[in-house]
């Protein structure tokens, strides 16, 4: 719903209505803030005052609950909700009274960025602009200011790239609030907002700054960077069943990397790493990794360091049971094609 009223909000202000017609859409959204309730509406009064369009609505709607708003904001003692407080604001700003805005804010107790935002951008449009961005990055500071903080990251490091500085918005506000669902996506979310930054310096500062290398393997795999990848994989968080499918999928095209990979998998597996691990996946890791060894002749090698992982294992364990059955049967394989 907020995402249609913010799409909603550019159409209703472009719309060709006179002054009489805007009047009545205005008092009618207006209507519809101050019974919301639970602030559905929020996107309408944020732009309320450019809905308002003609400066003699902007202003009559600002000055209607102005002095109810400054009574609310001064009262420490109590909590008092002005549903439309934020319109107000709005209306201010878009008025071009500014610095009847600032004052208002500054009898708020709370700053939250809701309502900090027409602040900011009030002393923006002053050309205050160190001011905003100290304003703004304040807020980002305070452990109690949990909404809204994607939002004022973007508010900042808008403005240090429009000022010529997006190195500057990069580190202190881009790398920090890198969103997605998956390690890659944080990663894809960056390269896509700053397109002249290495993407392979990206990663592996999203690396260095969250830490737990072994999480960040999909990732580097994926972006093509296979020494990354391969780094990630020895960490200890790298998932078994991840390094396994990996080695498959790189079996033909990277077996280096594969016959590399497929050892981190069957290290972890060994160790106990693997999430409801059975002797099926030790079957499986070993199963690719013989492939991609044959595709670079080192078979030898890739022996002899198998039979350093299960001397290392738990000798009772079924997996490096299985292992060592695997290294039987393999090495009896061997001798057979020898002779």
């Amino acid at each position: 719903m907020r995402r249609t009223l913010g799409d909603l909000v550019p159409v209703l202000i472009a719309a060709p209505a006179h002054e009489g017609v805007r009047a009545q859409w205005l008092e009618r959204i207006r209507t519809a803030i101050a019974e919301d309730g639970v602030d559905y509406l929020a996107p309408l009064a944020d732009g309320f005052g450019e809905i308002s369009v003609y400066p003699a609505l902007i202003n009559d709607h600002a000055d209607r609950d102005l002095a109810m708003v400054f009574a609310a904001w001064a009262d420490h003692a109590r909590f008092i909700h002005i549903p439309t407080a934020t319109l107000t604001l709005s209306c201010l700003l878009e008025a071009g009274r500014y610095d009847e805005l600032l004052a208002l804010m500054e009898v708020k107790r709370s700053r939250l960025w809701f309502d900090e935002k027409f602040a900011a951008e009030a002393l923006i449009r002053q050309g205050r602009e160190d001011e905003a961005l100290a304003r703004a990055a304040a807020l980002m500071e305070d452990d109690r200011q949990n909404w809204g903080r994607q939002e004022i990251a973007r508010f900042c490091e808008a403005l240090l790239i429009r000022r010529g500085q997006p190195d500057e918005a990069y580190r202190r506000f881009g790398l920090p609030t890198a969103m997605g669902n998956t390690w890659l996506a944080m990663w894809r979310d960056l390269v896509k907002r700053y397109p002249d930054t290495d993407p392979r310096g990206i990663l592996e500062d999203l690396i260095a700054l969250h830490g737990r290398k072994g999480k960040w393997f999909a990732a580097a795999k994926t972006a093509g960077y296979l020494d990354i990848a391969l780094d990630c994989a020895q960490d200890s968080e790298a998932a078994p069943a991840t390094l396994t499918r990996a080695a498959r999928d790189f079996a033909v095209k990277e077996p280096a990397f594969a016959t590399s990979v497929a050892l981190c998998a069957i290290r972890h597996l060994i160790a106990g790493r693997g999430y409801d691990a059975g002797p099926h996946d030790i079957d499986e890791a070993t199963e690719h990794l013989i492939a991609a060894s044959r595709r670079v002749g080192s078979m030898d090698l890739v022996h002899e360091e198998l039979r350093r992982i299960v001397e290392g294992g738990r000798n009772a364990d079924p997996l490096a049971m299985r292992l060592r059955e695997r290294i039987v049967l393999l090495e009896g394989k061997a001798d057979g094609e020898a002779g």
